[in-house]
């Protein structure tokens, strides 16, 4: 009786607060993700919760390690990159995108390897390889991509990543990705490729020889401006590896954040065609006013990758996708293009591209900063290059916003200067 009365003891307040009733079991697949915002999971012995943690069974122990909705994004992004891929493809998942660029060069590379980058390349990614990598004994080399003997030169026998950008961040360079590949094989190296300006709406590297992707997925994949991440894939035994880096070094994404990465996926083809086709509109427009000196678009058949994105990039009805981004570069230099960004009324100064709303950079002023887009001092951009990446809105609003600020500078100082 004595033991009858002390199985049915009720727990104190403080412990029935924390051991309520568990969650109901669902059933039913649900149609939206659901966010696990648990940092931990329960057991019920010691070996089960060993083998998880050991990835000897599948599992969740620990959300440092590996979240189910941080997982599910992960493979939402292997997936529409690998559609075609030649072989399996598997993702990991980062909270920015050059935590997904280090923990590929950290899981790559050792003291005395070399890199091959475009020059320019992200500033962030010339950042991390000549300034914090060089520290540990990793040299780089920033060559022109658009001459593939170039790359083929710098090409040493300690090179063992060949870096590589879809479409370039500032004069929307087209990575020769079939070519690289050619080079990164016969030099036994791995080719990367950040597709983030492309994403796979456009082009998907790994369907032409990249070995891994990467993204920023807080742009065009997350499309609303309200989250950060990034993601790498590729094969899943180099995807292995990048993993345990990831763990290792504590780069974990939120669970949030991952589903509202994972639902951006969803609209992604919707927006980025969109988007696209507004972009193409808006370059062939701009490209006729008089106060515009160059338009760097690859949509355009004066573009120098024009007909290399024609190869590479996907076509829809509305036609061959060029990407989002286009960089304006009015007569006037430096002293334009800051008049051209600060004059501009629709779109808004704002780093970042991929969002709902048009985001403009003069690239040049802002060289110097932690967002620089290119490598040193804006390394290869002209000084009065105006990057537009544009949004969703009408592109006859966006149109009108640059041909305004455009007459402006015509009969303003920068004109007369």
């Amino acid at each position: 009786m004595t033991s009858s009365r002390r199985l049915r003891r009720k727990a104190g307040e403080n412990t029935r607060a924390v051991h309520l009733p568990p969650a109901p079991p669902a059933g039913r697949l649900p149609i939206g993700l659901p966010v696990w915002r648990s940092a931990t999971w329960g057991f019920d012995g010691s070996a089960e919760y060993a083998d998880v943690l050991g990835d000897r069974a599948p599992g969740f122990a620990y959300s440092r390690i590996d979240n189910p909705t941080v997982a599910a994004f992960a493979a939402g992004i292997a997936s529409l990159e690998g559609a075609a891929a030649p072989e399996d493809v598997a993702g990991q998942a980062f909270p920015s995108g050059m935590a997904a660029v280090s923990a590929v060069f950290m899981t790559f590379l050792r003291a005395g390897a070399h890199v091959v980058a475009p020059a320019p390349v992200h500033g962030g990614t010339h950042a991390l390889l000549a300034g914090v990598l060089a520290r540990f004994g990793v040299t780089a080399d920033f060559v022109d991509f658009s001459d593939l003997r170039r790359v083929h030169a710098a090409v040493r026998r300690q090179t063992k990543i060949i870096y590589a950008e879809t479409l370039g961040t500032t004069t929307m360079a087209v990575a020769d990705i079939r070519g690289l590949y050619r080079i990164a094989r016969d030099a036994g190296a791995l080719l990367v490729v950040d597709s983030t300006y492309a994403t796979p709406v456009v082009c998907r590297p790994l369907e032409h020889g990249a070995d891994l992707v990467v993204h920023s997925a807080t742009k065009f994949i997350g499309g609303h401006d309200d989250c950060a991440g990034g993601a790498v894939v590729g094969r899943p035994d180099l995807i292995a590896h990048v993993r345990d880096v990831r763990v290792d070094t504590g780069a974990a994404l939120a669970p949030d954040e991952a589903f509202l990465l994972r639902r951006g996926l969803s609209t992604l083809p919707l927006r980025v065609r969109r988007m696209c086709a507004t972009a193409m509109v808006f370059a062939a427009a701009v490209a006729k006013h008089p106060g515009v000196r160059r338009v760097d678009y690859p949509g355009l058949p004066d573009h120098p990758g024009h007909q290399l994105a024609r190869q590479l990039f996907d076509a829809g009805p509305e036609g061959t996708r060029f990407g989002a981004c286009v960089s304006v570069i009015p007569y006037g230099g430096y002293e334009a293009g800051v008049m051209l960004a600060d004059t501009l009324r629709t779109a808004r100064i704002a780093a970042s591209a991929g969002g709902a709303q048009t985001k403009v950079v003069h690239l040049a002023s802002a060289a110097r900063g932690r967002l620089a887009e290119a490598g040193p001092a804006g390394a290869g951009t002209d000084p009065g290059a105006v990057r537009f990446a544009v949004g969703l809105e009408d592109a006859e609003d966006l149109i009108a916003d640059v041909t305004g600020a455009l007459d402006g500078l015509r009969s303003g100082p920068a004109a007369r200067g």
